[in-house]
């Protein structure tokens, strides 16, 4: 009798289905992403045949998206971040403010409790890390003026999250009508703890990691050996993003992000970059492939209209609250909408913060059931978005 290998089947068979449905959908003049979310579904567990680790895809799919942020952080320097914080910290607090509203609004109409429509709308409010990365760099729009300011948007996103899941817990009791008061002193000092663990950590990066890691990297390069510095490059990826998310309570893709980013100032920058990539693509495959497999389709049969009403908040109500930020901002039209289509899709913060709503008894299991819908479709859907706007660029004298 064969040994018990999850860890292999995940691996290998997530693999060869996203291979074999990824060439089916470049046949059929798709996206291959498409193919990548179809091999999900298909080794699922809501539908027959092999089943992968429902368990071990999604951690697996974790390090497609802490090799992407490394890679994003790489290409990304302080002074490009600070660069775009007049546009993308208002703008990603309105976004979110805004689409949070119009999940509410959803929420209401299924007759659901205002903290349910609370988790649900923040659900639908942050935007996919790696699908938001991947779009960018197909179209080589990641060091464009838009591009950074696209980058800097998710990353403030990323921090809204952090703030959310953390207090969220702590804010549950009152939330849900079990607890009269709320406890403003425990509120603040959670608050300020995060926010000093998120400033402890940036402080360490700059100050120590600047120095170390670049360092640490030249003197395996006098090794003169190439398998080594590729194992530095993942370690350090690997390596910060663990540690952020145990010693700071900071999310993964923020840690790798840092670790790119401290590592960008290095003159070993560009090779670091070529050595992950083959890695950073290989698990950014798991990642879709996971996200599939979360996806029950009986939700599709027996709640279309709410599932269809999700899909319209997150690609039509996300898309034009932030086209009228850009917009708002002075940015000309073609900014605007590379960021709106940007936007226009949710992935994993969103899948946590639903499962934390249900665990918290906030969030009803068909809220958890709507998010992961909304997801996959408008996954399915953000190639096209793009391509509409890579039409509307063609068509488009330049300078207009």
């Amino acid at each position: 009798m064969p040994h018990a290998t999850p860890l292999i089947t995940t691996i290998v068979g997530g693999l060869v289905l996203a291979f074999i449905l990824g060439c089916v959908a470049i046949r059929l003049k798709l996206p291959p992403l498409v193919g990548y979310l179809c091999a999900g579904i298909l080794s699922g567990p809501f539908t027959p045949g092999f089943v992968a680790d429902p368990k071990l895809a999604p951690e697996l799919a974790e390090l497609g998206v802490i090799l992407l942020m490394f890679g994003v952080g790489l290409h990304f320097s302080m002074k490009d971040l600070l660069a775009v914080k007049h546009i993308a910290i208002p703008g990603a607090i309105v976004q979110i403010s805004m689409a949070t509203v119009m999940g509410m609004g959803l929420a209401w109409l299924f007759d659901w409790t205002m903290s349910a429509g609370l988790v649900f709308g923040l659900a639908l409010s942050v935007a996919s890390t790696v699908v938001l990365l991947k779009a960018l760099e197909e179209r080589d729009l990641l060091e464009t003026p838009e591009g950074r300011i696209a980058v800097g948007w998710l990353i403030v996103e990323d921090l809204a999250m952090v703030l959310t899941l953390v207090l969220l817990p702590a804010l549950a009791g009152i939330l849900s009508g079990k607890s009269g008061t709320l406890d403003t002193g425990e509120l603040s000092m959670t608050l300020l703890l995060t926010v000093g663990k998120v400033i402890g950590f940036v402080a360490f990066m700059l100050i120590v990691g600047r120095r170390f890691i670049p360092w640490m990297l030249e003197r395996i390069v006098w090794t003169g050996s190439r398998e080594l510095f590729r194992l530095g490059v993942l370690a350090t990826a690997l390596g910060v993003a663990y540690g952020a998310s145990q010693l700071f309570d900071v999310s993964f893709a923020l840690g790798a992000f840092f670790a790119g980013m401290v590592l960008a100032e290095s003159e070993f920058s560009h090779r670091a970059a070529e050595e992950s990539l083959p890695l950073r693509d290989a698990f950014a495959v798991l990642f879709f492939v996971s996200v599939g497999m979360l996806l029950d389709p009986r939700i599709l049969i027996e709640h279309p209209w709410a599932v269809f009403g999700t899909v319209l908040v997150i690609i039509i109500g996300k898309s034009l609250a932030a086209l009228g930020i850009v917009l708002a901002f002075r940015h000309d039209l073609k900014t605007a909408l590379t960021i709106s289509a940007s936007l226009a899709q949710i992935g994993e913060f969103s899948f946590i913060l639903a499962g934390l709503g249900v665990a918290l008894n906030l969030l009803p299991p068909l809220g958890h059931a709507l998010v992961i819908a909304g997801a996959i479709l408008s996954i399915l859907l953000n190639p096209l978005v793009f391509s509409l706007l890579d039409r509307w660029r063609q068509s488009t004298p330049a300078g207009a």
